[in-house]
């Protein structure tokens, strides 16, 4: 009897029989995100999505953003817990495109690693899924690749990107911003996604282990630092129905813009850079904030990591989070709504800032961020001691 033939590919170190396997262990999640616009399921070479409602619209603009979860997905992989790095991808993701205002559609999910391991792989694609299902929006593809030789039997990287919708004429940006405009805080849930390799350079030079009990948060160190990203989508496209729209035009600090919008002017989802870049991308040119640190205290995992790395709360401004997720520019008049419409959807919200232009006061500021040559921003006075 002649002996099967061999499989280069195989011998090669790739395993499409495990990728195939793992496809079928996540085709239920996947499909819970689908509604009736997802056309002809999983396992397509491209997903498809009927635009018809579209039509609808009156001038229909498409948003899309990319990203990924970055040196958190370390610490996944240190602990073998990889059921929430998903949430993590579409909080990055989804949330992105929500700062123009925008309604996503669908997301697609990459995935490349050393070795398919199922169950792992259905692990985060479950995540993702799940998370898609939570912000309202369709998974609609994703591509596994194993990558032996180039990544190790247990890395992996995950990335994804989204499309979205919103009209012309509801766009939120810095052109809506106006003078007085409060600017409110919402909670992260903790370090989200940004700064892990800081994180990671204190927990290695302190010699703590993933696996090490974390007395503060009651959990391992790996567990506390895999804090899933908090989704913040449904809650801000509700607060933007919520508080209606405008009947004036836009006075952008003392100018004659006549683009009308609705009581939230503008979104910042503060991600890497930190809470000053990140709002000072969506004000204007000529305006200036000063977020107030007295406002909040910054959730324990901030405070405990700078304590252990010897340094501040400020000197991790431009990496971290520090407590604040989302940042939301608000006409003067609805800021007290605004407030209690998210703390009613469970997101803890404060005021920070009030928007100002013309004369600043002096002192340095961070102009912009990220190419985009926008307003002024600057943390000023002490953080909080209590909680939050």
């Amino acid at each position: 009897m002649a002996a099967s033939p061999t499989n280069p590919y195989s011998e090669a170190g790739v395993d499409t029989a495990a990728g195939d396997l793992a496809v079928e262990l996540m085709k239920s999640s996947v499909r819970a995100t689908h509604g009736p616009e997802v056309l002809g399921g999983v396992g397509g070479f491209a997903g498809l999505f009927d635009a018809s409602a579209l039509r609808d619209f009156r001038r229909p603009l498409l948003a899309t953003s990319t990203d990924g979860v970055g040196t958190k997905v370390a610490i996944a992989q240190a602990i073998d817990k990889h059921d929430t790095i998903g949430q993590d991808l579409v909080g990055m993701v989804v949330d992105d495109i929500v700062v123009v205002g925008a309604k996503p559609l669908f997301m697609t999910d990459y995935i490349a690693c050393g070795k398919v391991v199922p169950q792992r792989i259905a692990d985060i694609v479950r995540g993702i899924a799940e998370a898609c299902s939570a912000t309202g929006t369709a998974l609609i593809g994703g591509e596994t690749a194993e990558h032996p030789g180039l990544l190790g039997p247990r890395d992996y990287d995950v990335a994804g990107a989204a499309t979205g919708v919103v009209e012309a004429d509801a766009i939120l940006g810095a052109d809506r911003v106006q003078d007085g405009d409060a600017v409110i805080a919402v909670s992260s849930s903790g370090l989200h996604s940004n700064g892990y390799s800081l994180v990671r350079h204190i927990i290695t030079n302190a010699g703590i282990g993933y696996g090490d009990n974390a007395a503060d948060f009651g959990s391992t160190w790996g567990e506390a630092l895999l804090e899933p990203t908090r989704l913040y989508t449904l809650p801000l496209l509700r607060l933007i129905d919520q508080l209606g729209p405008s009947t004036g035009s836009g006075t952008q600090g003392g100018g004659s813009g006549t683009q009308g919008g609705g009581s939230v002017h503008a979104l910042s989802h503060v991600t890497g850079g930190g809470i000053a870049a990140n709002l000072a991308r969506v004000l204007p040119q000529g305006s200036w904030a000063e977020v107030d640190r007295s406002t909040w205290s910054p959730s324990p995992i901030f405070r405990v990591l700078s304590d252990i790395a010897g340094s501040t709360l400020e000197s991790a401004e431009g990496t971290w989070n520090l407590g604040v997720g989302f940042l939301a520019v608000i006409a003067a008049d609805k800021k007290d709504a605004a407030i209690a419409a998210l703390n009613a959807e469970g997101m803890p919200s404060w005021q920070v800032a009030t928007v100002g232009f013309g004369a600043r006061p002096a002192g340095e500021f961070e102009q912009g961020a990220k190419g985009v040559d926008g307003g002024a921003v600057r943390l000023v006075g002490a953080y909080a001691d209590g909680a939050k």
